[in-house]
């Protein structure tokens, strides 16, 4: 069975610096956990067959203008019914007055009324946004996080291969940690995973036979970042003899995480190897693959052309 996750109302109110006109509770009891919004338009004409209360109901120009123009009995009839479906919260946008009306019936439901000024569809997708991020189904991983020339880098690997000591080898080279150790990993849509540290070691890396250092407070602000997509996955692994890594590269390898995969590639560990700088090439020719260039595919076509020429 999924689990439920929930993001408190409090959280909402500070991110989009909403107004509040009437909260049943503290914002903090206040939790919402579904990250689709709704415009009412058809509830406002009476269609509720499909309605969702667990959605945040969003109320712009039309929907003020449609109410405003109603005579005053239909009018309070069909906000009745709106704040009878008890709905987790109704958000005002445009700065659009709310009527003493409408307090009211919030009171009498229980139902939180909050206000914006921000823009109607601008608001809606910064909330969707936001709510995906908060909402999204999520696991926790064993291994190592990192931004490399923009690219998210999720290095997994056995304990004690050398994960934490390669990042910091690449944060000394200009690169940011995003998580050591544990890193949260939630899926923000069907193609995105974006991942994170938890907060008790956020900006902490454990070395062994030194202890936990303070990534932060030893290389600067600039050395940390929050949050990351996650663009590659690599293994670090101790180098088999007589195992047959790649060498060209043709062959995709991808991992599966919460449904989306994620291109991975392996890179086998002995001494004498610079780790950092065969993962910094790595996240270069990720990217550059992203942006339509494959260089396997272009060497092993060079060949193919040589071959035929022959």
């Amino acid at each position: 069975m999924n689990e439920q996750y929930t993001v408190a109302m409090s959280s909402i109110i500070d991110r989009f610096s909403l107004e509040t006109f009437y909260l049943p509770t503290l914002p903090e009891q206040i939790f919402v956990s579904c990250a689709g919004v709704n415009r009412p338009g058809l509830p406002l004409v009476g269609f509720y067959d499909h309605f969702e209360p667990e959605r945040l109901q969003i109320i712009g120009k039309v929907e003020h203008l449609y109410l405003k123009q109603l005579p005053d009995a239909e009018r309070h009839a069909r906000l009745e019914d709106l704040f009878r479906a008890k709905p987790v919260g109704i958000i005002v946008t445009t700065s659009l007055d709310i009527s003493d009306e409408m307090l009211a019936l919030a009171e009498e439901y229980a139902v939180p009324v909050l206000r914006t000024s921000v823009k109607t569809s601008e608001f809606m997708a910064a909330l969707i946004a936001y709510l995906n991020v908060e909402l999204g189904p999520r696991i926790t991983r064993h291994g190592v996080f990192i931004e490399v020339y923009g690219e998210g880098i999720l290095l997994l690997g056995d304990s004690g291969i050398g994960k934490s000591e390669t990042a910091i080898e690449l944060i000394k080279r200009g690169h940011r940690l995003i998580a050591d150790d544990a890193v949260e990993i939630k899926r923000v849509s069907d193609t995105t995973l974006v991942g994170r540290a938890p907060s008790l070691i956020r900006h902490y890396v454990e070395l062994r036979g030194i202890g936990i250092v303070d990534v932060r407070r030893l290389f600067g602000m600039g050395a940390v970042k929050e949050t990351e997509k996650i663009d590659l996955v690599i293994t670090m692994e101790l180098w088999q003899q007589g195992k047959m890594y790649d060498r060209l590269g043709l062959e995709e390898h991808y991992t599966d995480i919460l449904g989306i995969r994620v291109p991975t590639i392996v890179v086998p560990v002995s001494p004498g190897r610079n780790l950092s700088v065969v993962i910094e090439v790595a996240a270069m020719n990720a990217r550059q693959k992203r942006m339509g260039y494959n260089t396997p595919e272009e060497f092993n076509k060079r060949l193919m052309e040589s071959l035929g020429s022959v």
